[in-house]
């Protein structure tokens, strides 16, 4: 049953092997951060958890914590997009503060606390990851999560990406989404009309009402060149 639900879902969305190369290489990078081992989790469509992966050696070479973690980004990021809109888990830290226009969404969702934390733990990060195939729930604001979608624009699903700064987090995502090949991102609230992080806050309050926080002068520097960098595709 559970093979059926994957091959029914996943269609388009990268293979754990794939996913697990990719992410290996681009930590690699400088990304703004700590330079820490990270977490993937991508979910379809539906919310169903379709891989989850670290860049480490062992599952134990990362945040333990990040891994539900990316897991809840890749939910949020595609709860909360559209195929028309994209918004990234980074786009959400202001709206959801007290007075902005999405107050309250935090609580919303919650994880699903058995498919977190079920399974056995040697399968954890591997092909067999006990929530693949599984909803796992949740909503995160801050950044690392990012809607997928393919050339043909077609919202396949979502990416979640966790164990550094949460803008390491983003960027990691970002070039994640772009080695992968499913950025055909049709619009977004950041300046360029994508779900970049948009780092806009001044004296605690956001600009445009999708700001995150400054991480680190190095992070939204690579965040804000991704436009020439790592462009989002243009749909065919």
């Amino acid at each position: 049953m559970l093979c059926t639900a994957l091959s029914a879902h996943a269609a388009g969305l990268p293979t754990h092997a794939e996913l697990s190369k990719a992410l290996k290489e681009i930590v690699k990078e400088k990304n703004g951060g700590f330079g820490l081992n990270m977490w993937a989790t991508i979910v379809d469509r539906d919310g169903a958890v379709q891989a989850v992966v670290f860049s480490g050696e062992d599952r134990g070479d990362q945040w333990p914590g990040s891994r539900v973690i990316s897991a809840q980004k890749a939910n949020t990021a595609n709860a909360f997009s559209l195929p028309g809109l994209s918004l990234s888990t980074a786009n959400l830290f202001s709206a959801v503060q007290p007075g902005g226009s999405l107050y309250g969404l935090q609580h919303s969702n919650p994880v699903d606390v058995g498919v977190a934390y079920g399974g056995p733990s040697e399968q954890i990060g591997t092909d067999k990851d006990p929530m693949t195939g599984k909803k796992i729930g949740g909503v995160n604001v801050f950044g690392g999560g990012l809607a997928l979608y393919s050339k043909d624009g077609k919202l396949l699903g979502a990416l979640g990406v966790s164990g550094d700064s949460s803008c390491a987090d983003h960027n990691i995502a970002w070039k994640l989404r772009d080695k992968l090949g499913l950025d055909f991102v049709p619009a977004g609230v950041s300046p360029d009309k994508d779900d970049n992080i948009v780092n806009d806050i001044k004296d605690g309050a956001s600009s445009g009402g999708w700001g995150h926080p400054t991480c680190s002068p190095e992070a939204a520097e690579i965040a804000a060149g991704f436009s020439k960098t790592h462009p989002v595709g243009v749909k065919k």
